[in-house]
């Protein structure tokens, strides 16, 4: 059974090297690396790490890639498929994956393709993922298509984490807003009413209405507003959770200003990254434009390119569909998706289209956080400014009477 070997060296022109290998045994490990010119001084065989409990029950993207990632360079390196599957089933740190990565091996072990085998377990190995590997058995290029897998994986990974931060910033900000005039108008407020109670003095317009908004979020009623907030989330979560409240709902947000525009930017990244993808590694232009519309993550989006998936099987060029829906595909992205098939280089552009976007994205999410750090501390401003001078507004009134 192949095991992985930590070795240190020189090479012919008197360099030190060091790395690791997969080899049946020390010795083999050793005859490797001599025919490739290393004289090596320290060879040790390298431990798996052990497994942790904590781990199981819970296989996350990043889990993916490394997996993908290591066995490819392990069938890259001539490790036939069974046998790297047993040792990326021992050596991986989550126990979850490692059993997968376990039935995976015992399916191929049985005869079955290393596609139908990942497509039993589409919780792990999505659509995506299951059309690549298939592609790339067929073409004898597992090893390359893997690796690209691993770098689309990656790149996936990091445009969530751009748009979640682009959502969750804003929200952060709010909830911080809000807890703060709360924290006023309940522990604040209600010392200055107690004050102006004693005294006597008669409250002006705004001083009363901050005075009975306190009194009323310090009752019931901050029950009540939370109350509502909840009931407005759970209608909102059950309309969408139907199919013309989900196809309105992400029709809305592609129309949301600053944010429209940003999902509108993430969704073409994710289509010509998928597309492009695909199309390289040998899947056949209308199943890589049906998984496309399937991992688009707007309705709106998946509706248009099921659209085109069906303008392309009747003959149609795919810049010609994208280009008849302007207010979801940019013109210069159609443009150039056009110039890419005319050279016969269209996955390439893709990818590169797909870069382009990446760097918008970025862009969309630095502009939208510089724009929303001062509106929101001019909305924070001016509330606790209004609450402070109504708060006062009697003091000075009673200065004037003084005089």
């Amino acid at each position: 059974m192949p095991s992985q070997f930590k070795w240190k060296g020189k090479t012919v022109r008197g360099e030190q090297k060091s790395g690791e290998i997969v080899a049946e045994s020390r010795d083999m490990a050793m005859s490797s690396l001599k025919r490739q010119g290393i004289t090596v001084s320290e060879i040790t065989e390298k431990k798996a790490p052990p497994k942790k409990a904590s781990k199981k029950g819970k296989i996350i993207e990043k889990d993916v890639v490394i997996f993908t990632r290591q066995f490819s360079t392990m069938f890259s390196a001539g490790i036939p498929i069974v046998q790297g599957l047993d040792i990326m089933a021992r050596q991986i740190d989550n126990r979850a994956l490692g059993e997968v990565i376990g039935a995976i091996k015992a399916d191929v072990e049985s005869g079955s393709t290393l596609a139908d085998s990942m497509k039993k377990h589409p919780k792990v190995f999505d659509d995506l993922f299951v059309n690549l590997v298939a592609a790339g058995e067929a073409g004898g290029i597992l090893d390359g298509v893997l690796l690209r897998l691993a770098n689309y994986i990656e790149k996936s990974m990091k445009l969530k984490k751009k748009v979640k931060g682009a959502m969750i910033y804003p929200a952060i900000v709010m909830g911080i807003a809000f807890l703060v005039i709360a924290i006023i108008m309940v522990f604040v407020v209600p010392v200055f009413s107690k004050i102006f109670g004693e005294m006597g003095i008669p409250l002006p317009g705004p001083t009363k209405f901050i005075v009975a908004s306190s009194n009323f979020i310090a009752g019931f009623g901050g029950l009540v507003i939370v109350g509502v907030i909840v009931g407005i989330f759970m209608a909102f979560s059950r309309y969408r959770a139907t199919k013309s409240g989900l196809k309105n709902t992400d029709r809305i947000a592609l129309k949301l200003p600053v944010f429209g525009d940003l999902l509108r930017k993430v969704a073409v990244a994710r289509f010509t990254r998928t597309l492009g993808t695909l199309i390289s590694s040998g899947v056949p232009i209308l199943d890589a434009l049906e998984i496309c519309a399937k991992t688009a993550g707007n309705k709106i989006i998946e509706d248009s390119v099921f659209a085109i998936k069906a303008d392309v099987s009747s003959g149609k060029t795919l810049s010609e569909p994208l280009s008849q829906s302007p207010d979801i595909w940019p013109a210069m992205a159609v443009q150039m998706i056009g110039v890419g098939e005319q050279t016969g280089a269209l996955d390439a552009m893709l990818v590169k289209i797909a870069d382009f976007y990446d760097d918008e994205v970025d862009n969309a999410v630095n502009n939208l956080t510089t724009m929303l750090e001062p509106a929101m501390m001019v909305f924070l401003g001016t509330v606790v400014g209004f609450v402070v001078v109504a708060l006062y507004m009697p003091i000075f009134k009673m200065g004037e009477l003084a005089k």
